[in-house]
């Protein structure tokens, strides 16, 4: 066996020599190393960043979304809005809902409200029930007006100069009034005096020197003449013929008061569908709260007895003066849902124009009237 040495060569490679040639370097890129034989794919960039153009910069979330959406739609099929105020409203669904509807009501009569009467609209996927919100089932809505604060008319005067004009104008005026109110709204009058006075001598009944230890308002001793009369079971044939009884005085020179009472009762008799249907399903613990207070002297007995029911009246959970479902994806129900909205809305704009004009009238002969626009005294 040969032995053979790692320093010799092979007598093959002996003669030839080796020749390396060096590779060129490859250039260096801005953010990546020059390495030998290394070169990015893509090409170089001059931000470390990524910036933020085009990217949204505001997100809004609206808790049931998808009713809201459909409520802005059927608003706009029934008018309430256009595409301009879609983009006045900055797109916000929330927005431009609440800006088509006081849009509708008009700056004149949401203010006509705010001197008279504390209204307060709203519409809802749920409903107050004990207390507490109640889903809507069925993907419908609600639209609710409820009344924190009554507004107030002193009718009495009024009722006189109808009486002086003509006998029994008064009297016929002042019973299609209440009944017009009473078809629409929750009012306060000589009715709901009577029954609290009842009930303060039925408390009081058995209980020894009663007169002396309760003062009863005696209610009936405020009412006028008139009233008193129609009110015993001779004279009930005159509240029934009231209506022909204003028609007949179309020239009356107090013709622009019976004028408002006469679209009020139009308004009152006007079909809109169903609108109590949720006494069925939600709960309440007491009726409306009163939207108006009828008396017809100031701090008379009437408005005795409402200031002392007035103090209890926010305990428990009051229906709402209006409440009617629909579905907004039904523009029937949609329709008749804004129908019932406007006769309520106009029957008011009506009722307080009335009671802004008497109260004028009664500044010009002479009478200072009480401004119950004090929360002291507007309890209710």
């Amino acid at each position: 066996m040969q032995r053979v040495s790692r320093a010799s060569e092979d007598p093959r490679r002996r003669h030839s020599s080796v020749r390396r040639t060096r590779r060129p370097e490859a250039p260096a890129t801005l953010g990546a190393a020059g390495a030998v034989g290394v070169a990015t794919l893509a090409p170089p960039c001059l931000h470390t960043l990524p910036t933020l153009d085009g990217a949204a910069l505001e997100y809004n979330h609206e808790e049931g979304a998808t009713l809201l959406y459909e409520l802005c739609a059927g608003l706009v099929r029934e008018g309430f809005g256009t595409a301009e105020s879609w983009k006045e409203c900055g797109k916000k669904c929330l927005v431009f809902a609440q800006n088509s509807i006081m849009r509708r009501i008009g700056e004149e009569r949401w203010n006509l409200f705010k001197r008279n009467v504390e209204f307060h609209l709203a519409i809802s996927d749920s409903v107050e029930s004990y207390g507490d919100p109640e889903p809507i089932p069925g993907g419908r809505l609600a639209v609710t007006i409820e009344c924190s604060g009554c507004g107030y008319l002193k009718i009495g005067p009024a009722i006189e100069a109808l009486e002086k004009e003509s006998e029994g104008l008064g009297a016929a005026f002042y019973w299609e009034f209440i009944y017009s109110c009473y078809r629409l709204m929750r009012i306060y009058d000589h009715e709901d005096a009577l029954q609290y006075e009842e009930g303060m001598r039925e408390m009081a009944e058995g209980e020894e020197d009663a007169d002396q230890q309760y003062e009863f308002p005696e209610v009936e001793k405020a009412l006028p003449e008139c009233i008193r009369r129609d009110l015993k079971a001779e004279y009930r044939g005159r509240r029934q013929n009231a209506r022909c009884r204003l028609h007949q005085a179309q020239k009356s020179k107090h013709k622009s008061w019976l004028l408002h009472l006469r679209r009020m009762q139009r308004l009152a008799r006007l079909n809109v569908g169903p609108q109590r249907e949720y006494l069925d399903t939600f709960n309440y613990d007491s009726p409306p709260l009163p939207s108006l207070l009828v008396a017809f002297q100031e701090r008379d007995a009437i408005t005795a007895c409402f200031d002392e029911e007035g103090q209890h009246m926010l305990e428990g959970s009051s229906e709402p003066a209006l409440l009617v479902f629909f579905d907004p994806k039904n523009p029937t129900e949609v329709r008749n849902a804004i129908r019932s909205v406007t006769r309520f809305l106009l029957f008011n704009q009506e009722l307080f124009e009335l009671a802004e004009e008497l109260q004028e009238w009664e500044k010009d002969h002479g009478s200072t009237p009480l401004d119950r626009s004090d929360s002291s005294i507007r309890t209710a």
